[in-house]
This record gives C-alpha cells, structure tokens and sequence, in this order.
C-alpha cells in the first residue's frame, strides 16, 4: 500500500489542517477557490495548489500569494494531482477543494467542532448546486447521509471531494486515490473508506459546488459506469474486505450493483458492434453473479 503516513519528527503538525487544491487551467477559478480558504472563520495551517501542467496563467495567478504552497507537476490527472497534495502535506487533517468549487466562510470550523465531538475521521457536508450561474436542487439520489453509508454510495458518488475532511491515518488503511481511473475516482475512494468507516454528516450547506463548464469531468469523460464498474470490481477483489471488513450484507449488495451497473453498461456496449467489450463483461457478470448465489 502507498503509505502517506507522517510523524511529529518528519514534519507532520498535529490537530493542524492541510488544504489540497488540485486544478489544471483554471487561473481565475482557483483565485475564487483560494479566497473562499483565506476567509475561514478557523484558518488552516497549511494550503497546497497542485498546478496539472496548467498552460495558462495559473501559476502567476497563484504565486502571487505568499501564504500558499505551489506544487507545479507535468499533466497526470486529478487524482495524480491530490496524491501529490497528501505526499506533500503536513497536516493530521486534510481537506479537499476543486477548484472550481469554494467553501462557505465557517466549514472548517464546523466541521473540525463535529470531528472532535464524534471522534470520527471523516466529514462531509450538505451543499449549494451552481449550474450554469444558477442554483439549482440536487436530485433526489444525490441525497447526503451519515454514518455507516456504504450501502448509499454503490450507486454514485455520495460524497463531493470539496466537501471533506479526513484524518490522513485514514489514507494509510486504504490508500492513496486510483490514478489509473480517469473518472470516478472519488466513487472509488469513498467504497473503499466507507467499507470500513462511518462518516459524519453535517446537514448543512458549506461549499458551493459548480457546474456546467465544459471541462468538468462529468461532461468530457464517456461511459462513467465503466469506471464505476472498475471501482467496484477491486473493492470486490480486495483480500483485506473479503477476510472480513466487509460486512456480509455489504459484499451482497456491491455484487448485487456490479451486475446491475454491467448490464446497463454492457446492453450500451452492444448496440455500438463493441463485441469483445460485451463478453468480457459477461464473463465478469457470471463471475460474480455466481459467488453471490455461492
């Protein structure tokens, strides 16, 4: 496992906040971004732009504030991008920001208060939809929740990247995000955690989450059940959750959501001629359909 641990003596400050903002030619954005950080009511010790290989002006744009770190890497991704972030941070708490999102000016304090009350290791919060300039209501499936949650996050991704705080001990039991997933990653992650942890629910808005630009990964990447379906297909695989992290009921469902998930996919695969896509799917299908019955 790519371990990230850090103690007091290789620099890690404890009780302190690391905030990771990765972006990839989103100059002004990421402005709007490190502004909504800069206004917390409870400040982090430390906030970490990781540059994607921009090729625009982000880096001047950036650099132009001197209480924030710039890690400037060739192109690799988003999730290339946060492991950077975590390699490099020092604090027991990460946070995470897209920088196209930006955070209400108390999060981190409500947040860091519920943490501590609960002596959980992750938090999520309720947040505002942005589309297009206007805000818009969440469907009902995109619905957020606490505790133990798992079960909630096989269909989607239940959970925004902006919205959490994690103890980074949690990134040493089940690792860094997947870089070979070009999408879905988050989706990845939280199975992975949520398999084996509750998470506190703050049930209140405290990010503003935009959409509808061309460049959201929603919108340039095709077929996001394909990834889903990767996704779920390690966690399935994942010796550690089959010797008994992961409950029974839990195992079943996830089986159950890779067979759903693989013939939505697969019928799509058929209609575009993509023959050995489909049998390699049904096979998969048939693998696990049949361990579930077992």
């Amino acid at each position: 496992m790519d371990t990230v641990r850090r103690d007091v003596g290789r620099g890690m400050i404890r009780g302190s906040v690391s905030v990771i903002i990765p972006t990839w030619n989103r100059a002004e954005l990421v402005e709007r971004a490190l502004h909504s950080v800069l206004a917390q009511s409870r400040p982090p010790e430390e906030i970490i732009v990781v540059d994607d290989g921009s090729t625009d002006e982000t880096a001047s744009a950036v650099q132009t504030y001197s209480n924030v770190l710039f890690e400037r890497r060739e192109r690799g991704g988003v999730s290339a991008a946060r492991n950077h972030g975590i390699r490099q941070a020092r604090g027991e708490w990460l946070a995470f920001l897209d920088s196209d999102d930006e955070w209400l000016p108390n999060k981190l304090a409500l947040q860091l208060e519920g943490l501590a009350a609960s002596e959980q290791k992750i938090c999520h919060t309720e947040e505002i939809w942005i589309r297009n300039g206007r805000r818009v209501n969440p469907r009902r499936r995109h619905t957020k929740q606490g505790g133990w949650i798992f079960r909630h996050c096989l269909p989607l991704c239940a959970m925004s990247p902006s919205s959490i705080v994690i103890h980074r001990s949690v990134f040493d039991e089940v690792g860094l995000f997947d870089e070979s997933l070009p999408a879905c990653e988050d989706y990845d992650l939280w199975l992975r955690i949520t398999a084996r942890h509750p998470v506190l629910f703050l049930d209140q808005p405290l990010i503003r989450k935009y959409g509808g630009h061309a460049d959201q990964l929603s919108r340039t990447v095709e077929a996001l059940d394909r990834y889903r379906i990767q996704a779920l297909t390690k966690l399935l695989d994942d010796t550690s959750l089959a010797n008994g992290d992961l409950k029974e009921d839990d195992r079943r469902a996830a089986v159950r959501m890779l067979v759903e998930k693989i013939d939505v996919y697969a019928a799509g695969a058929a209609k575009r001629g993509r023959d050995d896509e489909v049998a390699a799917l049904m096979a998969l299908r048939s693998r696990w359909e049949s361990s579930d019955r077992g």
